[in-house]
C-alpha cells in the first residue's frame, strides 16, 4: 500500500518541491505556495481552486472560486437531473483581481463580489457555509445557493501530495458525503436542500501544473441502503507513479483506501457506460451516463476541454474490512479533461 503521511509540516521544501509525497486522511500540511511562486512566472505557474458540489434527488449545483495564476475565475453550473438539462456561467478576471482564496483547506474564507456575482465559501467549527448569488446565470435568470454542509473534524477525507514531472506538484483534499442543508434557487425553481437526502463534497486543489495537463476523475456520494453515508473518488492521469493515489471510498465519513483503478470508456461517444476495476478485486463499478456536460475555454495559447457524464452507478465495492458493499443506482459524475493552462 502507498505511504500514509502521519506527520505536520510544510508542504513544500525551500526549493519549492513537496516534502513529502503520499496521502493522508487529514490536511497534515501548511500549503506554502510562496516558496513555489518565485517572479511573474512562478506566479502563473501556480494554480489554486475550490470546488463545492451538491447533491439533491432532482439537481446537482457546483460553485467553483480558481486563480490560475494569470485569471481568476468564479462558474457554476447546475445540472437538472430529471429533465437532463446543463445550465453554467463563468466570470472571468485577469490575474486573479478579486479573487480569494485561503491557504489551508481546513480554514479561511474563499471569496469574490463585482456587484453581480458574490461567492462566500466559509469554514465554521464543524460545518461549512456556501453562500452565492450569480444575478446573470441562465441569461439573467439567476442562481442563488444557500446549504450548509456538516463537516466534523473526525470526518475523513482523502488528501494526497503528488510529484508532476518537471519540477511541479498536485496537492489535493477530497472531502465527500457531506450532510448537507439549505436551498438552491435557479430561475424561479426553489429546491429545498435537507440532510436526509442532499449532500455535498469538496475538491480543493493547489498545485504547480505543465502547460498540458489530462486526467480523470470520478464521484459519487449519497446514501447506501440502511441510511449509512457512503462516498466514492477515483482520479487518473496527473502523476508521475501510482503511489499517491486519491482512489478511496468512504463509508459513515471513515477513509477506505485504494490502489490503482483503471477507467475504462470511449472518448468518441462519453454517453456510452464507463467501467472502473481496480487489480486488487475491491473496485468492480459501472457508470450509466444520462446528462453529458461539456465545457470548453479557449483563450489562445490557455484552453480547456472538459467532457463530464452524470447518472447512475452500480456494482459493488471492498472496504478494508473487507465488506463488500453493493452499489444500486448511486448517484454521480465521471469526467475526462485536457488542458494547456
Amino acid at each position: 500500500m502507498q505511504g500514509e503521511i502521519v506527520s505536520a509540516g510544510t508542504l513544500l521544501d525551500a526549493d519549492g518541491r513537496l516534502r513529502e509525497p503520499g496521502w493522508a486522511r487529514q490536511p497534515v500540511f501548511d500549503t506554502n505556495l510562496e516558496q513555489a511562486a518565485t517572479g511573474l512566472l512562478g506566479r502563473w505557474r501556480v494554480k489554486r481552486w475550490d470546488y463545492y458540489g451538491i447533491w439533491t434527488p432532482k439537481l446537482f449545483a457546483s460553485a467553483t472560486l480558481a486563480d490560475l495564476g494569470y485569471a481568476g475565475l468564479a462558474f457554476f453550473y447546475v445540472v437538472d437531473l430529471v429533465n437532463r438539462r446543463c445550465v453554467e456561467h463563468t466570470v472571468t478576471r485577469m490575474l486573479g483581481r478579486g479573487v480569494t482564496l485561503p491557504r489551508n483547506s481546513d480554514a479561511g474564507d474563499a471569496t469574490y463580489d463585482d456587484g453581480k456575482t458574490r461567492v462566500a465559501f466559509r469554514v465554521f467549527p464543524g460545518k461549512r457555509r456556501l453562500d452565492v448569488t450569480d444575478l446573470m446565470f441562465d441569461e439573467g435568470r439567476g442562481l442563488r445557493i444557500n446549504v450548509e454542509l456538516d463537516c466534523p473534524a473526525a470526518h475523513e477525507s482523502v488528501v494526497v501530495a503528488t510529484p508532476i514531472g518537471g519540477g511541479g506538484f498536485y496537492y489535493n483534499r477530497k472531502l465527500n458525503s457531506l450532510p448537507a442543508r439549505g436551498s438552491i434557487a435557479w430561475g424561479s425553481r426553489r429546491v429545498r436542500v435537507t440532510p436526509n437526502v442532499a449532500v455535498g463534497q469538496l475538491d480543493w486543489g493547489r498545485g504547480v501544473w505543465p502547460y498540458r495537463s489530462h486526467w480523470l476523475w470520478a464521484s459519487a456520494t449519497g446514501f447506501l441502503i440502511g441510511g449509512r453515508k457512503f462516498g466514492l473518488n477515483l482520479g487518473a492521469g496527473f502523476s508521475d507513479s501510482g503511489s499517491e493515489m486519491e482512489n478511496a471510498i468512504f463509508v459513515q465519513g471513515r477513509l477506505h483506501k485504494l490502489g490503482v483503478v483503471h477507467f475504462d470508456f470511449e472518448p468518441e461517444d462519453y454517453r456510452r457506460p464507463w467501467y472502473f476495476a481496480d487489480d486488487d478485486g475491491r473496485v468492480d463499478l459501472e457508470l450509466q451516463p444520462t446528462v453529458e456536460r461539456v465545457a470548453r475555454t479557449n483563450f489562445g495559447i490557455v484552453r480547456s476541454d472538459v467532457h463530464q457524464v452524470f447518472g447512475r452507478y452500480s456494482g459493488h465495492v471492498v472496504t478494508d474490512d473487507g465488506e463488500t458493499i453493493d452499489i444500486d443506482d448511486l448517484a454521480g459524475f465521471a469526467e475526462e479533461h485536457h488542458a494547456r493552462w
